[in-house]
């Protein structure tokens, strides 16, 4: 359990993860949170990688579970550099496998760091 989902899970709110494809340029991350920025909703973990040849990427969102998240996605699907938007549930194992890859390297196994960082 890393450090985000054991402050959730422990304070007793709920939380969500947003997986957002979009237009790999910059400015693009600079618009995402920008949009939860002036809305005063705090982003908990982001994570984002290159998709395929580049030109997408793939970005995670660990944000908190409100009344305001449904208004919050369809503002993210009027963005012109989203391509898409899911919704996960706050056990999604993304941002488990990148807090285990950073536990393992700490200890240096680079089998199990390998292991822990193929995020699917």
């Amino acid at each position: 359990m890393n450090s985000i989902t054991r402050k959730y899970r422990e304070s007793g709110a709920a939380h969500t993860v947003l997986e957002l494809d979009v237009n790999n340029h910059a400015g693009v991350m600079s618009h995402v949170v920008g949009l939860f920025s002036r809305r005063v909703y705090n982003v908990e973990g982001i994570l984002c990688m290159p998709v395929g040849d580049g030109r997408s990427s793939r970005i995670w969102l660990t944000v908190a579970e409100d009344a305001r998240i449904e208004q919050m996605i369809r503002q993210l699907e009027k963005l012109e550099d989203i391509l898409s938007v899911r919704r996960h549930g706050a056990n999604h194992e993304v941002f488990e496998r990148v807090g285990e890859y950073f536990r393992q390297q700490e200890t240096g196994d680079r089998r199990q760091m390998t292991e822990a960082y193929r995020l699917g």
